[in-house]
């Protein structure tokens, strides 16, 4: 008797131990327990925290809404060996455990585990030309892309050499899941490139010819250009060609086959969730261009480079465009359902944010809605059928001007509740740039970094929760879901 109760109340502290007793070390989807062993974890990137530092990384207990031990105010969450300056994004990818910040102050990328909490590898700005403007790291994380506007390159780090390819004015770049499409974008252009690794074959011809053209036999493939630059040029790897549009048609291999759709102040690509289309986004009037909206670019066998290594892109064609009045500089994907958020401009010659929503199957827009002004630069899907955007300079577009004049009491803050179920839109109130979200999904809230600050919002009704305990010292300016389901918790890709 006495042997069976002692099993008993040893069976009973595993249960309620919660996976850290009785020899287990993982919680779910065979992801390691982390040393601080708190399961819902926010991480904060935080510039200037003190006057000896100009980087740091918390990281919030989400179940608690706390910053320290729930039993132990004195113990506070952060990552060790982290020394980047001024952080400004993370690239969330919590199905791998990792996390890669990118720090304005000094150029460096730094690549965080998730399971240990601490550093991992860190890539100097050397290594990527400067400072990059936009910068994303394949989720193997052996390939980085950075546009490093000021340097007029367009770095490649491919296992950890590094190839500079000659782009001006380079300064977006957008990359998919799996790294088989990268794409640059020059600002005030509507120039597009992909980027390609060559095969053996390719690299042989192109030596000493930073412009070739590959001169694939394929028809289908006769719409490649003459690259942009090849690097380096003694035996090239890297090549980056200028994507195929109606409007640079004069150029193609193959007039028979010129695409009709055309770029407009391009800015950004988002990839369809099955891979198969690459959706450019259409700055149009906001950028200083003429029509916003989307160009579909289709990724086929055909389309990809048959070397297989990394970004592959030869042969990516324009098909068509998809007309968003309402503004198009950032996307996220639900299905065939695309969210595109932009701003159309007034009449008064101010900007208006809106979020459009464009069915994929049938190419047309079915639903325009008011959203925050702004520059939008973050979306995230949540709990309570929301959606969540947030924008930068808010408060220089037409909602802050009716809420001054005749309209006092419009809301115009940074930071956008729009509930995908019934169409309705909450404008949160104005506490400065919206520049970081994170939908803590399974726990109905979200955490926003706004105008330097961490703040808190339950999905069901957008109410703000108290967030005394998750405030920080120093400037607040993105934060992640470390413990997300999925990479999909992040308009990263």
């Amino acid at each position: 008797m006495k042997r069976r109760s002692l099993l008993s109340v040893v069976g009973l502290m595993c249960s309620v131990s919660f996976l850290t007793a009785c020899g287990k070390n993982f919680y779910f989807a065979g992801r390691s327990l982390p040393p601080s062993g708190v399961l819902n974890r926010v991480i904060v990137a935080v510039q200037n925290p003190s006057a000896l530092a100009k980087g740091s990384l918390l990281f919030d207990d989400a179940l608690y809404d706390i910053r320290h031990a729930f039993n132990n105010v004195n113990q506070t969450f952060s990552i060790s060996g982290f020394s980047g300056a001024l952080p400004v994004t993370i690239q969330n990818m919590p199905e791998q455990q990792v996390g890669a910040v990118f720090s304005i102050g000094d150029g460096s990328l730094t690549t965080v585990s998730y399971a240990s909490e601490k550093v991992q590898s860190t890539t100097a700005a050397g290594n990527l030309n400067g400072v990059s403007q936009s910068i994303f790291i394949s989720r193997d994380l052996n390939y980085i892309y950075a546009a490093s506007q000021s340097a007029h390159s367009l770095t490649v780090v491919d296992h950890g050499a590094t190839y500079t390819l000659n782009v001006p004015g380079v300064y977006r770049v957008s990359m998919n899941p799996g790294n088989t499409v990268a794409l640059a974008f020059v600002q005030n252009t509507d120039d597009v490139y992909s980027i390609v690794h060559l095969n053996s074959d390719q690299q042989q011809q192109a030596i000493n010819n930073p412009h070739w053209n590959p001169g694939l036999t394929n028809p289908q493939l006769q719409n490649t250009q003459p690259a942009q630059d090849c690097e380096p040029q003694n035996l090239p790897v890297y090549c980056v060609f200028p994507v195929s549009s109606a409007a640079n048609a004069g150029t193609i291999t193959n007039p028979s086959s010129t695409p009709t759709a055309t770029f407009d102040r391009p800015v950004k690509a988002v990839f369809s969730s099955d891979g198969s289309t690459a959706y450019v986004l259409n700055c149009g009037p906001e950028c200083g261009g003429t029509a916003s909206g989307i160009t579909t670019l289709p990724i086929t066998g055909a389309s990809l480079n048959p070397s297989g290594i990394g970004a592959s892109g030869i042969a990516l064609v324009a098909a068509s465009n998809i007309a968003v009045p309402g503004g198009a500089t950032n996307g996220l994907f639900s299905g065939s359902t695309f969210y595109v958020a932009g701003q159309q401009l007034q009449s008064d010659g101010l900007l208006a944010g809106n979020l459009s929503i464009v069915n994929t199957t049938t190419g047309q827009v079915t639903g325009q809605y008011s959203i925050s002004d702004g520059t939008h630069n973050k979306m995230a899907l949540a709990d309570n059928d929301t959606l969540w955007i947030g924008s930068y300079q808010c408060q220089s577009g037409e909602r802050y001007k009716l809420s001054q004049s005749t309209a006092p009491g419009t809301p115009f803050g940074c930071i956008t509740m729009f509930n995908t179920s019934n169409n309705s839109v909450l404008v949160e109130s104005f506490k400065g740039d919206g520049t970081g979200i994170a939908a803590v999904t399974g726990l109905n809230k979200v955490y926003t970094a706004e105008g330097g600050q961490v703040y808190i919002y339950n999905t069901p009704d957008g109410s703000a929760r108290d967030n005394t305990n998750v405030t920080v010292t120093g400037t607040a300016y993105d934060v992640a879901y470390m413990d997300a389901a999925s990479d999909g918790d992040n308009t990263t890709y």
